[in-house]
């Protein structure tokens, strides 16, 4: 009885590969025919973004449109905190998977609508093609599976760390802020930057602009704590800080009630006594109550 049979077919295994590697992981895929989404491999093996931001990312690009993503949502939904959500999605935002555009509703007032974008070099390049006086930044190009990111030949520098981008390419937002950062040597000799990198940093600085914070406070932020030596690559420090201390948009404010009608005084045909009245009226309250003979 407790002789084992050898000739018994074993139970299904897997399909896997046919040479599966030595080490590092197989995949046992089922193809879906239901309920997925596809996900780039430039968000999901994205170089630079951190893990939450890349599952962050994922989450909001499988919800159905209309669901709040909004960070109070967000924390609700998932263990992470208010503030580890918050710079995630920071992190998308900078790199354009995450745009955040404001709309005046049908009654007037203005909200905050945020739109996800699962591929922002397609996006940027639209938004190149269709506004020719938005300050040129270099795009970096990714390619599928495991090749690398691509760089500009001939630069022999690392590329800028990515910016935020305005919801609004509006042409006067963006001269203020290339006036910004090239006001900035004023207060930093070192911070003497090149025109490809002001046209680089423009949009983030247009970014702070449009939430509603002052030029002045713009240029605190840039220029203030700076190290005092070793400061090699300025535009790259100021791009960190224009990402990692992007302020929240501004609280939604409803629009003031408008003032009461004023109307001139007038006299009533009933009484002869003055008040005050749409033209209209021809009788003041008390004669307009009163029953008449």
């Amino acid at each position: 009885m407790d002789t084992q049979d050898l000739s018994a077919p074993r139970r299904a295994e897997p399909a896997l590969a046919d040479n599966p590697p030595r080490s590092g992981v197989v995949h046992d895929n089922v193809r879906h025919t239901a309920n997925f989404t596809v996900v780039g491999n430039h968000l999901a093996q994205h170089p630079e973004l951190s893990l939450l931001a890349i599952g962050l990312g994922c989450h909001i690009q499988s919800v159905r449109a209309g669901t709040p993503v909004d960070i109070k949502s967000l924390a609700a939904r998932f263990k992470e905190g208010t503030a580890r959500i918050s710079a995630a999605l920071r992190e998308l935002e900078a790199h354009g998977y995450l745009r955040r555009e404001r709309r005046r509703a049908a009654d007037g007032r203005i909200v905050t609508r945020t739109v996800s974008c699962n591929d922002p070099r397609a996006w940027r390049r639209t938004a190149d093609a269709g506004c020719p006086d938005r300050p040129a930044r270099p795009v970096r190009r990714e390619r599928s599976g495991s090749e690398r990111t691509s760089h500009p030949r001939g630069t022999g520098r690392k590329a800028l760390p990515a910016v935020p981008q305005p919801s609004c390419q509006a042409p006067a937002l963006l001269q203020t802020a290339v006036d910004l950062l090239a006001d900035l040597r004023r207060h930093d000799s070192r911070l003497l930057l090149s025109a490809t990198e002001t046209a680089h940093l423009a949009p983030g600085v247009a970014a702070w602009l449009e939430r509603d914070v002052r030029s002045t406070a713009v240029r605190h932020a840039l220029t203030t704590d700076l190290p005092p030596e070793g400061l090699r690559r300025p535009a790259a420090l100021l791009a960190h800080r224009l990402t990692a201390q992007l302020p929240p948009p501004p609280p939604f404010r409803a629009p003031a009630a408008p003032p009461p009608p004023h109307y001139a005084l007038r006299n009533c045909d009933g009484c002869d006594r003055g008040f005050r009245a749409p033209e209209t009226e021809t009788h003041c309250r008390d004669c307009r109550n009163s029953p008449r003979p």
